[in-house]
């Protein structure tokens, strides 16, 4: 079944373990695989708050398969899967990538191996180019490139970086910036939209056109104008519906009444936001473990959250806000 690459809202999946063996808690992953895709949002697999450099390749796989299972179970099948395939090296990422295909994912996603990061920023990027058009080339699904240079030793793509290689490979379908670089975005999307470079470089699969997407919403709105195509958020772990609300609002036309309530949404989940960015992993499985139950711990060498600090994010104004706008919309749904 061919699934589209959507615009629209990503829910980075964390994922969840049995306490005490810290195995796979396959049972809460396909509940939260429902829950989140129910609200129309669309998973991503083994990611950063999915703590992919703490699985190994059986369990990404584990992951992807019960992810498709749960989906098709709930007649969502229609909705496709994201894959993180990151690795420290090209052959693992391609192998990753193949893997994630014969599991039921629809598309990958990869991150520059930060390992290495000297030697790969040297004479232009040059040896990381060659990583994402390998990777891309040698994927049978289409592959998404993820800047976030937190967490991949300071690298950060530039847009013509980003462009090159959107030039030099037709399986490449797009990039997450979490950076927070709107002109970044802007520029990348003033390029790829234009109608001449998509009659020149076109994309090698036509349900996987090259998208931009944030890696936060807290600027949604700006981003869109922009030409952002959605984000990838943890805030829908927690908060689906609430982010999508928001999607739907920001394509509104400025000066009209949708686009006034869109304003007012992006203020709500920009503070809330604020709080999810800096509570990290331990944060949201604790938060999530308050709301559904499911495991509060990552994987170490990561530890929980203290209890004190776990009361003091459930007690964030900000949060109660979005939580209580979630479940207004959850009760409208139902009406």
């Amino acid at each position: 079944m061919i699934r589209p690459l959507p615009q629209g809202i990503y829910a980075p999946l964390p994922t969840f373990f049995l306490e005490g063996s810290q195995d796979l808690d396959l049972e809460a992953f396909r509940k939260h695989v429902q829950y989140t895709s129910l609200a129309g949002t669309y998973p991503v697999i083994s990611g950063t708050m999915g703590e992919a450099p703490h699985l190994s390749s059986a369990e990404r796989t584990s992951l992807i398969l019960a992810a498709r299972g749960a989906l098709d179970a709930a007649n969502l099948t229609h909705i496709p899967i994201v894959a993180g395939i990151g690795a420290t090296s090209t052959r693992e990422s391609i192998q990753l990538a193949k893997e994630a295909a014969e599991s039921g994912a629809d598309f990958a996603i990869a991150i520059p191996p930060g390992y290495y990061a000297g030697p790969l920023m040297v004479d232009g990027m040059k040896a990381l180019k060659a990583f994402f058009v390998d990777i891309a080339e040698a994927s049978p699904i289409p592959v998404m490139m993820y800047n976030f240079p937190g967490v991949s030793g300071g690298i950060d793509m530039d847009s013509d970086f980003i462009i090159s290689i959107a030039q030099s490979s037709p399986n490449i379908c797009g990039v997450k910036l979490t950076c927070g670089a709107v002109g970044k975005l802007t520029r990348i999307t003033a390029t790829v939209n234009d109608p001449e470079f998509q009659a020149k470089y076109p994309r090698k699969m036509g349900h996987a056109p090259f998208l931009v997407i944030d890696g936060f919403i807290d600027f949604l709105l700006p981003s869109m104008a922009s030409g952002s195509s959605g984000a990838i958020t943890g805030l829908a772990n927690f908060a689906p519906n609430t982010c999508v609300k928001l999607w739907e609002l920001c394509k509104g036309v400025p000066g009209s009444g949708s686009y006034a309530e869109a304003q007012k949404v992006q203020n709500l989940i920009s503070n809330a936001d604020g709080v999810a960015i800096k509570i990290g992993i331990p944060g949201m499985k604790m938060l999530l473990n308050k709301l559904f139950a499911y495991g509060n711990k990552p994987r170490r060498p990561l530890l929980p959250i203290t209890e004190e600090k776990g009361e003091e994010i459930i007690a964030s104004r900000v949060l109660k806000d979005l939580m209580d706008f979630e479940a207004r919309l959850v009760a409208e749904s139902k009406a």
